[in-house]
């Protein structure tokens, strides 16, 4: 009978999101990782071959746990054909944690280099537009209200603005009333049809 497991992987992603956040993901290795969990390399090696498949469970983990807390909030919003863009917007109504915010900046680097590592993110967002659009009461006006929410959180996780608590709870309420907005159509501007690549005449 092979030995029993006892390295949990959550020891292993707690360590990971340390070094990312102190040194950056460019100088994460299993080495600094089964240091910094005070583990052999080989308990690291159990779970995570590669440098790559470590991140990208540290970012797989994040986005379950974001997850969680946005299915618990809906529950508020039970039966309500605008819950998901109220969800969202409840959960950004909440300040980031610096923590937050330094696991976020240590891994982008590796986020913006990596397709393979983006691609659990992307898949969050696409479903996250599909139930906006596809559930929201007006669906232009909540997809204009999910884009000022992740643009006023893009920001802050970015560590590139951080309003004063009261003018970003007014924004917050602000952007809640666009969900219930119903845009007049509107045509694509020009000179964004003549650069589409079908109108390329290169």
């Amino acid at each position: 009978m092979g030995r029993k497991r006892t390295i949990k992987r959550d020891t292993v992603l707690d360590a990971a999101e340390q070094v990312v956040m102190r040194d950056g993901a460019a100088r994460l290795t299993l080495d600094a990782v089964a240091c910094e969990a005070g583990i052999s390399k080989a308990s690291v090696l159990y779970d995570y071959k590669t440098k790559q498949a470590l991140i990208k469970a540290v970012v797989e983990r994040r986005l379950a746990a974001h997850a969680t807390c946005e299915q618990e909030v809906a529950a508020s919003f039970s039966g309500d054909p605008d819950a998901a863009i109220r969800t969202r917007i409840e959960v950004a109504s909440h300040l980031l944690t610096e923590e937050d915010r330094a696991v976020a900046l240590g891994l982008l680097a590796s986020l913006a280099q990596d397709a393979d590592l983006r691609e659990p993110i992307a898949r969050t967002y696409g479903e996250r537009i599909a139930q906006v659009t596809g559930h929201s009461r007006s669906p232009r006006g909540a997809l204009l209200a999910f884009l000022a929410i992740e643009g006023l959180m893009s920001l802050e996780w970015l560590g590139l603005h951080d309003w004063a608590p009261e003018e970003r709870a007014r924004i917050i309420a602000e952007i809640g009333w666009l969900v219930d907005q119903v845009p007049a159509p509107v045509s694509a501007p020009a000179s964004v049809l003549s650069s589409s690549p079908e109108r390329s005449t290169r």
